[in-house]
């Protein structure tokens, strides 16, 4: 196999090593010369990711020969046969995925979906990346943070009171445009189950901005996603 010829690109990110793991599943752990239509397709998507604009500028980027060096490496996590310089993010999504190649695929789907996406508005900030990757975070959190979602759960809570449905938290003592402002609004469906279809107010739960913050580091650091009840069942043991 040709060599990279990539020193100094940026390292595989979880949701790139997903899209490999994903093609490495549907060759059967087979790889294939980086010559072959699947490699090389998988190699244009990579390129087209919006983190790596800059990166992608240059031919060494995640070219083929790159993507089939990073199949044999996944072929060495599984089998313990092929090439030995995996990454920890290798090791982490066969543990993840490696006996959930169904579910493993949906991820995969969601996330080149959001790569068309991406295109549409500036994505923000991730600070903490949930199980889904970078791009699917930055999407869930660019719903999230839409003016209309937030104005639109918070129309619809008003007349009740605002509520963290996780901790219980309320200030009905607070001036109304104080209240508001310590309340956000969560997605309840992953994004790589929801995809980009239109949110409803069913799709939503309140959250004060600290227990907003502590079910997405949860989700984090289980590598998994947590509803509702979990994330109070933490507070409340807490």
């Amino acid at each position: 196999m040709a060599k990279t010829h990539g020193h100094g690109n940026p390292n595989w990110t979880r949701d790139e090593t997903i899209l490999a793991l994903d093609l490495y599943f549907k060759l059967n752990g087979v790889v294939p010369s980086p010559k072959a239509n699947e490699i090389r397709e998988l190699s244009d998507i990579l390129r087209s990711m919006p983190y790596h604009l800059q990166a992608a500028k240059q031919p060494s980027f995640r070219n083929p020969d790159g993507v089939g060096f990073k199949l044999m490496n996944l072929r060495q996590v599984a089998t313990g046969k092929g090439l030995g310089n995996v990454s920890n993010t290798d090791r982490q999504i066969w543990a993840e995925f490696g006996d959930r190649p169904e579910e493993l695929h949906k991820l995969a789907s969601a996330i080149i979906l959001g790569i068309g996406a991406s295109e549409t508005e500036d994505l923000p900030d991730v600070e903490l990346e949930l199980p889904e990757g970078r791009l699917l975070t930055a999407l869930h959190l660019r719903r999230e943070r839409h003016p209309k979602v937030r104005r639109m759960l918070l129309d619809d809570r008003r007349a009740e009171g605002f509520l963290c449905e996780i901790c219980d938290l309320t200030r009905p003592d607070l001036e109304q445009p104080l209240q508001e402002a310590m309340f956000e609004a969560h997605h309840l469906i992953p994004l790589a189950e929801a995809g980009e279809r239109k949110t409803k107010l069913a799709d939503l739960s309140l959250l004060c901005a600290c227990c907003h913050r502590l079910i997405h580091r949860a989700m984090m650091l289980k590598s998994r996603w947590v509803g509702l009840a979990e994330a109070r069942a933490l507070v409340v043991q807490g």
